[in-house]
């Protein structure tokens, strides 16, 4: 009778435990355990994260940290981190949590525009997903991937066309390069390439003519007409004389290293260097900035005149005031030189 009641207690002390044991686990399973007001957020874990910098991000949007730990040592999360960028709902449990944050990577969306050099356009991208700026640069700048796909040092800022596009957060560099490529090949398909042919340009040389009349002007409405300008000089040979090429050309130079030229003077004409293009004919090398579409399309699409110069417009902020001759030209150009006199812009 005594062993009987000793059994008995052993019994009922192993159901007290094991009930005990599993309203812990239904708890640390299925009960809400966010702590943040708004209806959802977001962690980034990155390649190099282990489960210990998980754990920092996720302490601040749990109420239990510990019980999200204990389950997630069960479910073997610990030692199986997938990076990328993932979403937790509000009133999510733990079960959910980890089941979110380990197979469901969500794309983000990635934007870029108006980028003057790579460098530049990989700081921008290394701020949207987990690549480093420094890894960005080195994948854009292979010599090897640049050969291989036409593209030159002085060319390779022409492959990244200015958009919105969806990548996985945790995407390498070398992943993010050769994305672009695709959508730079999607982009130049057959009825592109058949009108740069017909311009006797090749995609790079429309991305560079691009480049120069989106410094040139901002405004959509007005690009085709200035595309149609240069497109006439070198068709007759005569040089580009694009003010933007000599201002691309002096900020390479130390003199001008962190200064702005507002105002183009005959000094800057006289500088030694290929994108010069008052001393040389033809395009420069490559591109000088990052082109709009809206430049690209300019040309491709260029208006058909018989303009062959052009003078900013003071009356027209943005805008140009185009001329068939020298003489014609020579005036406007002496009215927007006289405002910008008047403005005490001087250099």
């Amino acid at each position: 009778m005594y062993l009987k009641r000793i059994l008995w207690a052993i019994a009922l002390i192993g159901l007290l435990v094991f009930g005990a044991f599993a309203y812990y686990i239904y708890g640390a399973m299925f009960e809400p355990n966010t702590k943040f007001n708004n209806d959802s957020a977001f962690i980034n874990i990155s390649s190099k994260d282990s489960y210990e910098d998980v754990k920092a991000q996720l302490e601040p949007l749990l109420k239990d940290i510990s019980s999200f730990d204990a389950l997630a040592k069960q479910k073997k999360y610990t030692t199986n981190i997938k990076a990328g960028r993932y979403t937790i709902t509000k009133g999510m449990n733990n079960n959910d949590i980890i089941n979110s944050i380990r197979s469901n990577n969500i794309p983000v969306k990635l934007s870029f525009n108006n980028q003057h050099t790579l460098e530049d356009l990989a700081g921008r991208i290394s701020r949207q997903i987990d690549a480093d700026s420094v890894s960005l640069v080195k994948a854009m700048k292979d010599e090897t991937f640049l050969a291989e796909n036409g593209f030159s040092a002085a060319t390779a800022l022409g492959l990244y066309l200015p958009n919105s596009y969806e990548f996985f957060w945790n995407t390498s560099a070398e992943g993010f390069r050769d994305k672009m490529l695709v959508e730079y090949k999607r982009f130049w398909n057959a009825d592109r390439m058949e009108k740069a042919k017909a311009l006797n340009l090749t995609p790079n040389e429309v991305m560079t003519l691009a480049s120069i009349v989106h410094e040139e002007s901002k405004q959509a409405d007005e690009q085709p007409r200035v595309a149609g300008v240069y497109l006439n000089r070198l068709r007759i040979g005569m040089p580009l004389q694009a003010d933007p090429t000599l201002k691309f050309a002096a900020y390479q130079l130390p003199k001008y290293k962190n200064t702005v030229i507002r105002r183009v003077l005959n000094v800057h004409k006289d500088i030694d260097s290929p994108y010069n293009t008052y001393q040389n004919k033809g395009l420069p090398p490559g591109l000088i900035a990052m082109p709009d579409l809206s430049a690209v399309k300019a040309v491709l699409n260029p208006e058909s005149h018989k303009y062959l110069y052009f003078a900013a417009d003071a009356k027209r902020v943005g805008y140009h005031k185009f001329a068939k001759t020298l003489a014609q030209h020579n005036n406007n150009a002496r009215a927007y030189q006289r405002y910008l006199s008047s403005k005490g812009i001087n250099k």
